[in-house]
């Protein structure tokens, strides 16, 4: 007769129970992992919100700051009006820088040519000159060649972008044809130019 084995695990019941604790180690992980990453966003939320809160008082305590200043400037009357700031801006963009001007007109002036004189009024530059011409030269090709010359100077030509040849009258003296011109240039602002004195 055959006989019939059973084998019985009787650590079953210690498997499972090891394997509830281990299921219940890892909630309680979980679980603790959870709260520590809610604690630290909403602390990073309460930092952010604080940190806005600093900004946001320093900010209104600036203007504050800035309301009382403006008040007691209009009170002293020592504040400085929209047409003064219009006229302190005009007088730092529309002047004209005549050490550089004199410099360029200088280097720019050859050997034949001298300038006698010069005045500047309306906007309007004039430069009365002289220059000895030789019988083979024209007289209007050698001032329309300094014209060209000055006009190619950027020193000059960015706040006297227009130059014109006016008028010359041809001389004699001595043995030698002398030729004495007039040159105007015309400043951004020049009535010439339309602009508005």
């Amino acid at each position: 007769m055959n006989q019939l084995h059973f084998t019985i695990n009787l650590n079953k019941y210690g498997e499972l129970k090891q394997q509830a604790e281990a299921e219940k180690k890892i909630f309680i992980n979980f679980t603790i992992f959870f709260f520590v990453i809610a604690a630290l966003l909403y602390g990073g939320v309460l930092y952010i919100n604080y940190r806005t809160n600093v900004k946001l008082e320093n900010r209104k305590n600036a203007v504050i700051d800035l309301k009382k200043q403006v008040s007691q400037y209009v009170t002293s009357g020592d504040y400085l009006s929209a047409r003064d700031l219009e006229r302190l801006t005009a007088t730092s963009t529309d002047r004209v820088f005549w050490a550089r001007k004199l410099v360029a007109f200088s280097e720019d002036t050859n050997e034949k040519i001298a300038v006698t004189h010069f005045s500047f009024k309306n906007n309007i530059l004039s430069l009365y000159g002289i220059t000895k011409v030789e019988s083979e030269e024209k007289e209007y090709d050698l001032i329309n060649d300094y014209i060209n010359t000055l006009k190619a100077n950027k020193d000059i030509s960015v706040d006297f972008p227009e130059i014109k040849f006016v008028r010359s009258t041809r001389d004699k003296e001595k043995d030698a044809d002398i030729i004495r011109f007039q040159i105007d240039a015309f400043g951004k602002k020049s009535p010439r130019r339309g602009g508005v004195q």
